[in-house]
């Protein structure tokens, strides 16, 4: 087998790139409008009640209507998915695993494809797009080998006249509730980490983007997925959301999204119900308020930079996003002003082209939520760039920045998931490092310090999952950065690392006396 490298980036400033992802955009607005069924135990289910995915660029274009599931439909669901576990438990890792790696050469064929659904559906600029859906491609590949790799267990001691062996066995049913902002690449790698250790899993979807959850449903048939392993069932998450993760059918529950919901799912996960005969499993990953700090023995140009894309790329819509900048006092006010020069300089619209950096923000809700996050700073801070939305015909919203702001302001403790940054001066390192962690989240930082004995400072103690040197504070890449946070930022569940598919399986010790 070939070994595991992460699929590259696509440059578009070379032509033939930019004409094949122009061509990957004529075949999605081919089939804009559209209607997808739910896929329940292999069977397509028409129903009446649709969930409209609209473009957020331009949001009277009708990207596809979505078949809406309701709870008798999940219990369907639960009854199909439940029953084909007794099977699926038993097909070989190595099998298993070839479905994902089938899967992952069919998207990499229909790669621009994908991309360009993505910016459709979810608003992303080429590039962001690109890799979201090269992520996808990766975690595909990675959880294939890594399930190949545990295949045998781990290794244990055995004695003369005894011998012990250490497996891992799969859960049972697992739901995996996944995000819009990486629609795709996050979308993909839950469902197929919790299918490819043998589970079944119920696949609800963000609401805002169930449409390339269809499409790759349909790529996992197509790579010869059985029927009921995953079963597609976009809904509500009050009504279906709700019931499957009470059910006492449900062993294990995988989401990404609000700090709000995940820990409302982690407090109901935690009831034993009528007939329920083992604690559920929880596996969340919930957002951030992630800072970048900047040494006064730093690259100076290196930390706007990393600021300004870490913040605006994807319209700050990452849970990685840098929020917060924390700058050393002697160094401030060089760094704020190229700060602002750089986020003048962005382009804002309809990503058409690889051009446009920043597209809009997801719906009419984020929208409202990250412009009254920017009234509130106006109140806190002092605005010098952007501050402005116009959600007239998309919701486009301009890269703001907000300087001279109090560590424990509310643009600063607060995530806002929006393309918005605060900026707080420090004394000194020390400080710097203590402000960075005044924070209820603990997912991503970044250091821009050429100072080495401040580096290894910030490796002990700076609390985060994910802790970057003299770069940006996202952009993680399966298999080489795992990925996760620390207090509400999750379970720390490193997706995209060697201990993620154990989180979706049981170990069994059986020893034999010879």
């Amino acid at each position: 087998m070939i070994p595991y490298k992460h699929e590259p980036f696509t440059d578009f400033s070379v032509k033939e790139n930019k004409k094949a992802f122009e061509d990957g955009m004529k075949t999605v607005e081919g089939y804009l409008g559209q209607d997808y069924p739910l896929i329940i135990d292999g069977q397509r289910v028409v129903t009446e009640d649709k969930i409209v995915s609209y473009n957020p660029a331009k949001k009277d274009e009708v990207v596809g209507r979505v078949s809406k599931a309701n709870q008798e439909l999940a219990e369907k669901a639960m009854q199909a998915a439940d029953e084909a576990f007794k099977t699926w438990r038993k097909v070989k890792p190595e099998v298993r695993a070839d479905i994902l790696f089938r899967a992952a050469a069919i998207i990499r064929r229909r790669k621009h494809e994908f991309s360009a659904l993505l910016v459709k559906e979810a608003g992303k600029p080429w590039n962001e797009a690109d890799a979201d859906t090269a992520e996808a491609i990766d975690f595909l590949e990675y959880y294939g080998r890594e399930m190949r790799a545990m295949k045998e267990g781990k290794k244990v001691e055995s004695r003369p006249g005894e011998f012990n062996q250490y497996n891992y066995i799969p859960l049972g049913v697992g739901v995996v509730i996944s995000p819009w902002n990486f629609a795709f690449a996050i979308m993909a790698g839950t469902a197929v980490a919790a299918m490819v250790t043998g589970n079944t899993v119920l696949l609800k979807p963000a609401s805002t983007t169930p449409v390339v959850a269809a499409k790759f449903v349909e790529v996992l048939e197509e790579a010869g997925m059985p029927k009921g392993v995953v079963n597609y069932i976009p809904g509500s998450g009050k009504e279906v959301g709700d019931y499957l993760v009470d059910h006492p059918r449900t062993r294990f529950i995988s989401f990404t999204g609000s700090r709000d919901v995940g820990t409302r799912i982690y407090e109901r996960a935690a009831k034993v119900q009528d007939g329920q005969v083992w604690l559920k499993r929880v596996i969340v990953e919930m957002g951030g308020k992630d800072t970048i700090v900047v040494d006064n023995e730093a690259d100076l140009e290196l930390a706007a930079q990393s600021i300004v894309k870490s913040a605006f790329g994807f319209s700050g819509q990452k849970c990685s996003a840098c929020s917060r900048a924390v700058v050393l006092e002697e160094v401030y006010d060089q760094v704020l002003e190229r700060v602002i020069e750089l986020t003048k300089e962005l382009s804002v619209g309809e990503t058409k082209s690889p051009d446009t950096f920043m597209g809009p923000v997801i719906d009419q809700a984020a929208f409202d939520k990250i412009m009254g996050y920017i009234n509130i700073g106006k109140e806190e801070g002092r605005l010098v760039a952007g501050g402005e939305g116009d959600s007239s015909k998309g919701f486009f919203i301009k890269p703001t920045v907000f300087a001279d702001v109090d560590p424990k302001a509310r643009i600063m403790q607060e995530e806002i998931f929006g393309p918005v940054v605060a900026i707080t001066k420090a004394k000194n390192f020390d400080q710097a490092i203590e402000i960075a962690n005044d924070t209820d989240y603990g997912l991503t930082g970044a250091v821009i310090t050429n100072n080495r004995m401040h580096q290894e400072q910030a490796r002990e103690d700076f609390h985060v999952g994910n802790l970057y040197f003299n770069r940006g504070c996202t952009g993680a890449i399966v298999g080489y950065q795992p990925f996760g946070g620390f207090d509400m930022s999750g379970t720390d569940s490193k997706a995209g690392g060697p201990d993620y598919l154990t989180l979706h399986m049981q170990a069994k010790t059986t020893s034999e006396m010879l």
